[in-house]
């Protein structure tokens, strides 16, 4: 009965759409013209934790949203997928292998940029800015082009981000304490990472593997909004890093000529710091005024359902 009511058995064509994060995966289940249901699961980003984590997160949910929607998986007729990295084959083909066991239907994995591309602009021009637990700015001309800066990882960019902003919160407070200025962002991350001592601190950041540094965000977010003047340094900082390469990006597609250049944002970062993006917004509109930022965050998934649904009309 259920599957009868929206699964291919009724003639309606179902599609999936997947932000798949370092921290967080959302599925979005939808039909030709809607959204039928949302459902959220953890990291997927099988570099980061793994293809059996990563498979956990993603049949949970696949599973989640469909049931939600009463869709049967094995009657998906289109997927999309969008993960950091996924351009990689290395990356691309273990996602496709998980999802294909989980759902029937065309799977396509993109980098998670296209997705957040397609969500803010459609096939028109403008720059999309990423900042999750990694970090982007992509962008698309009118003539199709296209260009990219950041994103090469978290070990030697992905700047803005929320494991690049733990890492830096980390540092400011031993620069701090160094100096010795009062802050309270080393007790946060002590409390938060459970630890009793500076010591253990220094000994776990050092850790190799490193720790989960964008764990540390919201610790961040906590002792910012407290009014702490090194935390709000951090996310200061963060928000001109991301703009600095929102405007890489402008200057090798569209110049200083366009009379207007349209830029979005995404990613947890922007959603969850009115500070970093104001100092996005900021620094982007003080060298290009002629840019048009989009003041609400754009949800790359729902870029996944509307790609899929394109790949099913072809």
């Amino acid at each position: 009965m259920i599957i009868n009511r929206c699964g291919k058995s009724s003639g309606v064509s179902i599609f999936l759409g997947i932000d798949g994060g370092g921290t967080q995966t959302t599925c979005v289940v939808g039909n030709e013209n809607s959204i039928l249901s949302t459902a959220t699961a953890g990291p997927s980003n099988v570099v980061r934790v793994g293809e059996t984590r990563a498979r956990e997160s993603l049949h949970q949910v696949i599973r989640d949203a469909c049931a939600a929607a009463g869709a049967d998986p094995q009657h998906i007729e289109g997927t999309c997928i969008g993960l950091a990295g996924a351009a990689r084959p290395e990356i691309a083909e273990p996602l496709h292998r998980l999802l294909s066991e989980v759902i029937s239907g065309t799977i396509e994995v993109v980098g998670d940029m296209v997705i957040a591309l397609e969500a803010a602009f459609g096939s028109g021009p403008g720059v999309i800015v990423v900042a999750g637990t990694g970090s982007i700015a992509y962008g698309r001309d009118q003539a199709g082009k296209t260009a990219r800066a950041g994103g090469w990882g978290f070990a030697i960019s992905d700047e803005g981000s929320g494991h690049w902003i733990g890492r830096a919160a980390i540092t400011a407070g031993f620069r701090a304490q160094d100096e010795g200025e009062n802050t309270r962002l080393l007790r946060q991350v002590l409390d938060g990472w459970q630890l009793s001592s500076l010591d253990d601190l220094v000994r776990t950041a050092n850790a190799s593997p490193p720790p989960d540094f964008s764990s540390v965000f919201p610790m961040l977010l906590a002792t910012a909004d407290a009014g702490d003047g090194v935390a709000r340094s951090v996310l200061t900082q963060a928000g001109a890093e991301l703009a600095r390469l929102a405007k890489l990006v402008i200057s090798r597609l569209f110049g200083e000529e366009a009379s207007n250049i349209p830029v979005a944002m995404a990613g947890g970062v922007f959603r969850q710091s009115a500070l970093v993006r104001q100092v996005f917004y900021n620094s982007l509109r003080a060298e290009y005024a002629n840019a048009s930022v989009n003041s609400t965050v754009i949800e790359p998934v729902k870029g996944a359902l509307e790609l899929a649904r394109r790949a099913g009309r072809q």
